[in-house]
């Protein structure tokens, strides 16, 4: 079970479900920062026998016609997150100007 807190003053703040009774000790880590300690670490069997399941593995051919798609599909998105690259920074771009303008009128959005 997880519990989410929120640091404010250099305290946690956070809500522990009812059933649990005071003294109950408990392990925090910010996220991102998540281990098990020992418990995530691959034995040297586990990652000898990862090892050799990835030598194994079948390389995946793909027919011309599931190449073109893929290489379609992979243009178009790059298209997409280029036009949204370019509205953010006209959006901010936006933001400068009137951040530099003496001008108190709100910034383009």
């Amino acid at each position: 079970m997880a519990i989410k807190a929120i640091v404010r003053g250099r305290r946690l703040e956070l809500d522990v479900p009812a059933d649990w009774p005071d003294g109950t000790e408990v392990e925090i880590q910010p996220l991102g920062q998540r281990t098990n300690g020992d418990a995530d670490a691959m034995s040297p069997r586990q990652i000898a026998e990862t090892l050799a399941a990835m030598d194994a593995a079948e390389p995946m051919d793909l027919s011309d016609a599931e190449q073109a798609a893929w290489e379609a599909e992979l243009r178009a998105r790059k298209e997409g997150e280029k036009t949204e690259f370019f509205e953010h920074v006209k959006k901010l771009s936006g933001m400068w100007e009137w951040l530099g303008s003496s001008s108190t009128a709100a910034p383009r959005v």
